[in-house]
């Protein structure tokens, strides 16, 4: 019994031991996980020394050492006095006030000297009250009315005179152009009074002087007044009052109606148009005194000659257009826009074709305006079949030109005033020959 209990008592206190030497001999033959790594650290350098990092080289400074050394001395120069925060229930002393006032402000000149530029930057993104100078008058009132526009308008005024088959006076031209011209300030100065909120999201119209505040809204309406009122007194008195008439209705129009059209629908485009056809039969009729269909025909070719010339330019302005708000046929119905365009060019060949059927100029008319007219028609298939910014530009710029040249050729086949006197003489005479046989 005794040597049975020492043999229990001995091996209860090797087992400890024994589990030690157990764990000895496994780290003895099984590889640590530190040491395999060292392995694979050993391997990868002396076997692929590819992987190996690298040290990227430095790029080169696009500014030269010299202005970098500089801007690092004139940085350290910089000191910046923190200034301790006064208990809130101390107040401050009109002193201590004067004091800090008089530290900001060395400290703001000692800045200012260091870094001139951002203060010149600062100043710039403030909001300033522009002066208006009477020199820069002038020109804030032409853009204002849109002198070209309006010179387009009196030119086409100008043609419809000359077109109407009667002796020129030339009083009558003028007072007519005049008061043409002052209508059409006047509607382009209401036209940009009511547009400034939509006209400074554009690219195209953000420089206009209401948009950028050179002129003031009371100054742009009574211009507008101080023109459209004597544009209309003088082509009611001095002319006659159906033109006078003609021009209060297009300033409605253009104003009234075209105006908030554009915001609309896109059959602003077609009330643009009549706007624009009016200004010729306006000179029709301060010469003749009546509409005639010479006046309805020059309306015509002016009416269709806008949509390839305004269709083009907003294919290029569309992006302007839907950020301004604007709805029109570029941006909402695309091939509209191209359709009609191409339309109203085929149409141009048509209406002058029928200038000698309405005894307005000769059958030389036709011939030789056939040419300029195939050709905006071509590019107006071009800006059809293409849709893109190239072909709108060809057509825009193409019309630029094909409406004074169309003018000037009708002017040239016009038939003259003496001929159709000598054609109602000759009618009159065969009428009273006529009445002269059947009487008794």
């Amino acid at each position: 019994g005794l040597f049975v209990w020492h043999l229990k008592n001995t091996g209860i206190r090797q087992v400890p031991c024994q589990f030690v030497h157990l764990c000895r001999v496994a780290n003895a033959r099984f590889i640590t996980f530190q040491y395999f790594n060292f392995l694979k650290r050993m391997y990868v350098t002396q076997h692929n020394k590819d992987l190996s990092q690298r040290a990227k080289p430095k790029s080169d400074s696009v500014a030269s050492p010299f202005r970098e050394l500089q801007q690092l001395d004139q940085e350290k120069k910089v000191i910046h006095k923190i200034r301790p925060i006064s208990p809130v229930h101390q107040p401050l002393s009109e002193t201590s006030s004067r004091n800090e006032l008089r530290e900001m402000k060395s400290a703001a000149e000692a800045e200012g000297s260091v870094t001139p530029v951002r203060a010149e930057s600062k100043e710039d993104r403030q909001w300033k009250e522009m002066k208006l100078r009477l020199d820069d008058l002038p020109g804030i009132l032409a853009r204002l009315s849109k002198i070209k526009l309006t010179a387009l308008v009196v030119s086409t005024a100008s043609a419809g005179f000359a077109m109407a088959p009667v002796p020129f006076d030339l009083t009558c031209f003028l007072l007519a152009s005049l008061g043409t011209g002052l209508a059409s300030c006047a509607a382009n100065s209401i036209n940009q009074f009511f547009e400034v909120p939509f006209d400074s999201n554009m690219n195209r119209t953000k420089n206009r002087p209401l948009v950028r505040g050179q002129i003031s809204p009371l100054l742009a309406v009574c211009f507008a007044a101080s023109c459209g009122v004597p544009g209309i007194a003088l082509l009611t008195l001095g002319v006659n009052p159906l033109t006078g008439a003609l021009g209060a209705f297009n300033i409605f129009l253009y104003t009234c109606c075209y105006t908030p059209m554009k915001r609309m629908s896109i059959a602003n485009t077609w009330v643009g148009a009549v706007v624009g056809a009016i200004p010729p039969v306006m000179g029709w009729t301060a010469a003749t005194g009546s509409l005639d269909a010479g006046a309805l025909l020059l309306g015509g070719i002016l009416y269709s000659w806008q949509f390839p010339h305004f269709n083009a330019l907003s294919w290029g302005l569309r992006e302007d257009y839907s950020r301004g708000g604007y709805c029109m046929m570029s941006v909402t119905h695309p091939r509209l826009c191209r359709r009609v365009a191409l339309r109203h060019c085929l149409a141009l060949i048509g209406l002058s074709t029928v200038a000698p059927v309405l005894d307005i100029t000769t059958w030389t008319f036709p011939v030789i305006s056939l040419p300029i007219n195939l050709y905006i028609s071509y590019l107006g298939f071009r800006f059809y079949r293409d849709a893109d910014r190239s072909s709108s530009r060809k057509l825009f710029f193409c019309s630029l030109w094909h409406l004074p040249m169309l003018l000037l050729v009708m002017f040239t086949c016009k038939k003259s005033f003496l001929e159709k006197e000598d054609k109602g003489d000759l009618l009159g005479g065969n009428h009273g020959r006529a009445m002269e046989i059947r009487l008794p």
